[in-house]
C-alpha cells in the first residue's frame, strides 16, 4: 500500500507537528510519521514535564517559608507520587490537544518507525504490527530531535545512574544526588531537587556554570543556587572508569590539580543532547553530516532540496520554539511563499530555575569580540516593589547596548518570572530598539517588568530608583 503526499515529517516533536500544521495552513497534504507519541521530547520527555515538577518543587519550597508571609503551615509535606501525578495530567492534556490539531489539520498521523528509502519514498513500520506502509513525498522533513548524551562508564541504568529521561521517572526521591554538568539542564534539575529537599552537588567542567550565559548572569545564578545549598565545583573532569555502585554512587574527578571522591545516592548526567538519525537511513540518501547534525542551508534545506531538515536533529539552538519557527520556514520555503530566514540573536533562551533566568541577542563577552564599543545599565529585583512583594527580590536584569547608537544589542535577567518578561527585549531586538525606546515605554507599577525600564535608564546613568 502506498499513499501520496505534498510533504511527510518524520518526527512528531514541536517542530514536526508544528510544521505539519503550518503545511496544512498552506493546502500542502502533509502527514507525519512518529515512533513515539505527539509532542516528541518537549511534551513527553522535556519541556513540559520538567517545568511540572519545577513548579512543585517551587510551590513545596514556598509553602516550608509560609511563615514570612504571615501563612502558618506547621505540618507542610510531600508525596512525590501525587507530583508525578499531576506531571502525567498535564503532559496528557496537551498531547490529547496535538492529536485534536492533527484531526482538525486533516494530518496523517502513522505511529511507527520510519525510514528514508533509496528512492526518496519513506517506508513506515507500523507500531501496531500490521506490517509497513509505503509513503511517497513531493517534500520530506526530517525532525526526528535528540536523546541525552552520557560519558564513558556513566551510562544510565535508571537506579544509580540517570538521564534526564530515566530522572523524569522516579517513582520516588533520593536523600542526595550528583548533577554531572553545570548547563541549562543540569542546573533547572540542581534548582528542582534542592528545592525538593534533597543534597545536590553540581559538577561542570567548565570554570563556570552555564557558561554561554553572560558573565555577570552566570555568576549570580552560581551564588542564588549556592545559597539554596547546593555545592556547585567547577572546573572539574569527572574521571573515566570511577563509578562505583552498592549504598549509592561514587565517583571520581580531577579539580584543582588534584583527585576528589563525590559520593551521593543517585548520579544525573546532564551533558548535552545527541542528535537522531541513526535509524532513519540517512545512508540511502546524498545528506550531508557533521559530527552528527544533519547539514542544512538558511530554508532548512539538505543537500537534497527536497528534504529538510529541523530542530535539534540540525544542532544550532536546541530549543523548542526555534524547531517550531525553523518547521514554518521550512514549509514556507517548499510552498515557495520566500521566508524570512531565522536570526539566532533574536531568539529568547530561558532557565526555569528558581529563581528563573532569561536572555536575547549578545552577552557583553560577545558584543566585545565582534568589535562593538559597549555600555550596559543593570537594575536589581531588590528595588521593585513587586519582587519585594512576591518575596523574590534576588537578581537583575541587565541590559547591554552599543555605544553611540544605543541599539539593543543583548538583555540577560535573572529573577522572578524573568523567562515571561524576556520577549519584551526580544521584540525590542527585532524593532532595532534602543535603550532609551526602552526607558520610554510605560513600565505598569507595581510590576516586575519595572526592572527592564530602569536597567534602561541605568545605561545612561537615569535609574530612577538606584
Amino acid at each position: 500500500m502506498t499513499k501520496e503526499y505534498d510533504v511527510v515529517i518524520i518526527g512528531g516533536g514541536t517542530g514536526g507537528y508544528v510544521a505539519a500544521i503550518r503545511a496544512s495552513q498552506l493546502g500542502l497534504k502533509a502527514a507525519v510519521v512518529e515512533k513515539g507519541k505527539l509532542g516528541g521530547t518537549c511534551l513527553h520527555a522535556g519541556c513540559i514535564p520538567s517545568k511540572a515538577l519545577l513548579r512543585s518543587a517551587e510551590v513545596y519550597a514556598t509553602a516550608k517559608n509560609a511563615a514570612v508571609y504571615g501563612v502558618i503551615a506547621p505540618d507542610v509535606g510531600l508525596d512525590f507520587s501525587k507530583v508525578q501525578e499531576r506531571k502525567a495530567e498535564i503532559t496528557d492534556r496537551l498531547f490529547k490537544g496535538v492529536q485534536h490539531l492533527m484531526k482538525k489539520g486533516k494530518i496523517d498521523v502513522y505511529e511507527g518507525k520510519g525510514r528514508i528509502l533509496e528512492s526518496r519514498n519513506i517506508l513506515v513500520e507500523l507500531n501496531n504490527g500490521e506490517g509497513d506502509i509505503t509513503l511517497v513525498p513531493k517534500n520530506i522533513i526530517i525532525a526526528t530531535g535528540s536523546r541525552p548524551r552520557t560519558l564513558p562508564g556513566l551510562v544510565a541504568d535508571g537506579r544509580y545512574v540517570m538521564t534526564s529521561d530515566e530522572a523524569l521517572q522516579m517513582e520516588e526521591l533520593p536523600k542526595s544526588i550528583i548533577i554531572v554538568g553545570g548547563g541549562v539542564i543540569g542546573i533547572e534539575w540542581a534548582s528542582m531537587l534542592a528545592d525538593f529537599g534533597l543534597e545536590v552537588t553540581v559538577i561542570e567542567f567548565a570554570n563556570r556554570i552555564i557558561p554561554t550565559e553572560d558573565l555577570d548572569i552566570s555568576k549570580e545564578v552560581q551564588r542564588l543556587m549556592k545559597k539554596k545549598g547546593i555545592k556547585i565545583v567547577t572546573g572539574a573532569k569527572v574521571l573515566p572508569n570511577t563509578l562505583e555502585k552498592g549504598d549509592g554512587v561514587t565517583i571520581k574527578a580531577e579539580h584543582k590539580g588534584e583527585e576528589k571522591t563525590f559520593s551521593a545516592d543517585k548520579l544525573l548526567v546532564s551533558v548535552g543532547r545527541l542528535p537522531n538519525i541513526e535509524t532513519i537511513s540517512l545512508e540511502n540518501t546524498g545528506i550531508d553530516v557533521v559530527r552528527g547534525f544533519i547539514v542544512t542551508n538558511e530554508f532548512y534545506q539538505t543537500s537534497e532540496p527536497n528534504i529538510y531538515g529541523i530542530g535539534d536533529v540540525i544542532g544550532g539552538l536546541q530549543l523548542a520554539h526555534v524547531a517550531s519557527h525553523e518547521g514554518i520556514i521550512a514549509v514556507e520555503h517548499m510552498a515557495g511563499k520566500n521566508p524570512v530566514p531565522l536570526d539566532s540573536s533574536f531568539v529568547s533562551k530561558c532557565i526555569y530555575s528558581n529563581p528563573e533566568v532569561a536572555s536575547v541577542g549578545l552577552t557583553e563577552e560577545e558584543a566585545k569580540l565582534r568589535g562593538f564599543e559597549v555600555k550596559t545599565g543593570k537594575f536589581s529585583f531588590r528595588a521593585i516593589g513587586k519582587a519585594l512583594v512576591f518575596g523574590e527580590s534576588d537578581g537583575f536584569v541587565k541590559l547591554v547596548v552599543e555605544e553611540g547608537t544605543n541599539k539593543l544589542l543583548g538583555a540577560h535577567m535573572v529573577g522572578p518570572h524573568v523567562t515571561d518578561m524576556i520577549t519584551e527585549a526580544g521584540l525590542a531586538r527585532v524593532l532595532e530598539a534602543t535603550s532609551m525606546d526602552i526607558a520610554r515605554t510605560i513600565h505598569p507599577h507595581p510590576t516586575l517588568a519595572e526592572a527592564i525600564g530602569e536597567a534602561a535608564l541605568a545605561v545612561d546613568g537615569l535609574a530612577i530608583h538606584a
